[in-house]
């Protein structure tokens, strides 16, 4: 497993303490330690860490919440650690978020296995949001170059071929997308 920089947080000083020994003896670096939600939240936003592990109630902010916090503005993988008796209460209560556990007391086989899993299910996520973005780009450039296309066999009486090949030819000489181009036609046209 590769190196990894990691926020630790737990109001329990030798919990924090257990896990940046074990972490440390898996060749990773604790870059922060916080007691509370709120300080976690900082050390967070400020260090950019790979991972997040937070135990499951924590002062001033609780630890799912804060987890969703982090999942939702996409910061770093998160892990709780939580007690067999506070995953009950959360599955009771319909938890609306999942998030990657490991139960107390932490242990090295209990917990690298499941930052493994988590880091990659968090690098693949990434790749997934890349690709839906990308798609959705190009979703957008076929819309408006068919838009650019009809404005000019409209107004210049060509066939769609012809058309496409000047909104090409128009992006190549320019050296802009295709998309610009298609977006200046309609412009120009709405003028």
């Amino acid at each position: 497993m590769e190196e990894i920089r990691v926020v630790i947080a737990d109001s329990d000083a030798q919990i924090r303490k257990s896990l940046k020994a074990i972490l440390t003896q898996a060749g990773h670096v604790v870059v922060g330690e916080a007691e509370d939600g709120l300080t976690a939240l900082k050390l967070v936003r400020s260090r950019q860490p790979d991972l997040v592990i937070l135990d499951a109630r924590m002062a001033v902010m609780d630890g799912a919440e804060l987890a969703y916090i982090i999942e939702e503005d996409g910061l770093a993988p998160v892990i709780l650690i939580t007690s067999g008796d506070q995953l009950r209460i959360d599955e009771q209560n319909g938890a609306k978020h999942y998030f990657a556990y490991t139960v107390k007391p932490v242990s090295v086989h209990g917990l690298l296995p499941v930052i493994d899993i988590v880091l990659k299910n968090f690098k693949r996520i990434r790749e997934l949001e890349q690709e839906v973005t990308k798609l959705k780009d190009a979703i957008e450039t076929r819309k408006l170059v068919e838009k650019a296309k009809g404005i000019l066999m409209e107004t210049q009486r060509i066939n769609e071929a012809e058309a496409f090949k000047r909104i090409q030819k128009q992006s190549m000489n320019k050296r802009v997308s295709m998309k610009s181009v298609a977006k200046a036609i309609i412009l120009a046209h709405e003028i």
